[in-house]
């Protein structure tokens, strides 16, 4: 099966964009990456082996916490999709209210 990998973690398989690995799961899949590229691991999971809250991962187009998570089977012709989740942002140009209005 194919994993595509997300710009931010290419550094850790070597600039692969897509990584093919075995697995009859999810999870299978995923392990099969990391130990193919095994710095990867940090980044995806915590110390206690679940998948960190800011990973996300599609099978095909369906997100896996709706699935049957790192459980959900796989084909060889499928694709898995790694999104880390984007933080962050600004307010600067945002209206304030009460108290210091600005823009209303």
């Amino acid at each position: 099966m194919k994993i595509n990998i997300p710009t931010p973690l290419r550094a850790y398989t070597g600039g692969e964009q897509t990584v093919n690995v075995p697995g009859a799961t999810v999870g299978d899949a995923l392990a099969a990456l990391t130990v193919a590229y095994p710095e990867l691991r940090q980044h995806l999971y915590t110390g206690d082996g679940k998948l960190r809250s800011f990973v996300n991962v599609y099978l095909n187009d369906d997100d896996i916490r709706y699935l049957n998570k790192d459980s959900t089977p796989v084909v060889a012709t499928d694709t898995l999709s790694i999104v880390p989740s984007i933080a962050g942002g600004t307010l600067s140009n945002a209206p304030r209210i009460a108290g210091g209005a600005r823009g209303i």
